[in-house]
């Protein structure tokens, strides 16, 4: 289908990834609602990318949620927000600095999709949540990071499960992005590994070529919005070559 006269929200669009998605998003003619925790971030992208509409606020507060969906009623709803993790390894992170993405990451998509699911959002509508390649191989620097990653892919295939016993009539898909230097986590977990490994962090991000893009990122997310029926599996990992359906 056609993106022209939808209506999009991207939960974290204000910078990285999610930001790309906004862009590819509004190229193809969807509205989309930006929200995000920076106000000023949120202006200058509204300034910059004309069918924006800037939500600031936290989007871990179900609160939030509820509100944006039932005053948008959205067509499409990207989960993309998170916490950047403390890299360092497990042993070495205090109970605090090890949960940090169960507080965010975990928390952010839950409560998307118990909004989503709860309104429910309009029969044909789409939620994209945004997982990680950790969720598959783990990620030993960046306490409950990939936990987190694997828990919102498991609250999309419940999501999945409760839409189909409901009728809803609601379509999930979760995307798992390769480790990438598009985002200031990308970048940290890059170095930290990089460190590990004794190499330097360009050498590195070599092994992820061709890299993962904002703009490949954008694309990617447009497509399965756009062409759902052509994507029928629930995960898809996205690196540089685009996406792959995971097992």
């Amino acid at each position: 289908m056609s993106l022209k006269g939808t209506l999009a929200v991207v939960v974290g669009g204000s910078r990285g990834l999610g930001r790309g998605a906004v862009e590819a998003l509004a190229a193809r003619g969807a509205g989309v609602v930006v929200v995000g925790r920076d106000a000023s971030s949120l202006a200058a992208l509204a300034g910059e990318v004309k069918g924006t509409i800037p939500v600031a606020g936290d989007a871990s507060d179900e609160r939030l949620a509820e509100r944006v969906l039932r005053e948008h009623d959205p067509d499409l709803v990207v989960v993309c927000a998170g916490a950047v993790p403390v890299m360092r390894a497990f042993h070495e992170l205090t109970w605090d600095e090890f949960q940090v993405n169960w507080q965010a990451d975990a928390k952010i998509a839950f409560g998307w999709l118990r909004h989503a699911l709860r309104r429910p959002m309009k029969r044909g509508s789409h939620v994209v949540v945004i997982s990680s390649g950790a969720a598959i191989q783990g990620s030993p620097v960046s306490g409950s990071y990939a936990s987190a990653k694997r828990a919102q892919w498991f609250m999309a295939e419940y999501a999945a499960t409760e839409i189909g016993r409901a009728d809803l009539g609601l379509r999930v898909h979760c995307v798992l992005p390769m480790l990438n230097a598009s985002t200031a986590l990308g970048r940290e977990g890059i170095a930290a590994y990089a460190e590990r490994a004794g190499v330097s962090a360009q050498e590195f991000a070599k092994r992820f070529d061709p890299p993962l893009t904002t703009a490949i990122f954008g694309a990617a997310i447009a497509d399965l919005a756009e062409d759902p029926d052509r994507w029928p599996q629930r995960a898809y990992r996205l690196a540089g070559t685009g996406l792959s359906a995971v097992p």
